[in-house]
């Protein structure tokens, strides 16, 4: 069941669900959008020849109020909003339609876990041929929030848990990496 803008509004009241800061305008009839952070994470394409799902990927950190993302390009944002969601409420980010159509693309792999705190990282790419610029405090997504039938017996504890900034891919510390050794 997904909840709507009062149920949203009682239990950020209440405490069970946070994201801060939150804005005014940010509850939606289905959703609670949010905002681009100042922090930024680009695949540094100087270190290496390829990325391998083995081996920890170089990045190179920007911080700023705004970026210009190039055409057909990627880079990792994060929300201005930190989020910690109950062990029985799961979410999904959702890149704004308008934003969109203007040929970026807006996710984070789609999903946030129950048990999940921290600010999220967003996988941003421009299909544009154009370069988009973006600026802080922007509102970029929108988390769409998911009743589960119960509480996770095992509630999100993970390699990004209480993130603060961008984080980059983790995949090399998976557990199947060692398998395949």
């Amino acid at each position: 069941m997904i909840l709507s803008d009062s149920t949203l509004k009682e239990m950020i009241a209440s405490g069970e669900l946070v994201v801060e800061p939150l804005a005014d305008h940010s509850i939606q009839p289905a959703s609670i959008d949010c905002r681009l952070g100042t922090h930024y994470l680009i695949v540094d394409d100087n270190t290496s020849d390829i990325l391998t799902l083995d081996s920890e990927p170089k990045y190179r950190e920007i911080e700023g109020d705004e970026i210009t993302i190039p055409p057909h390009s990627f880079l990792l944002a994060t929300t201005m909003e930190y989020v910690k969601l109950p062990d029985n409420l799961t979410g999904f980010v959702e890149g704004r339609s308008s934003i969109g159509r203007m040929g970026l693309f807006i996710q984070n792999a789609g999903w946030v876990d129950p048990g999940f705190e921290g600010r999220i990282t967003l996988e941003l790419y421009n299909a544009n041929s154009l370069p988009i610029k973006l600026k802080a405090g922007r509102r970029v997504c929108q988390l769409v929030f998911c009743k589960m039938d119960r509480s996770a017996d095992k509630p999100y504890a993970g390699k990004y848990q209480r993130q603060a900034k961008s984080v980059g891919s983790r995949v090399y510390q998976d557990g199947e990496a060692k398998l395949t050794k």
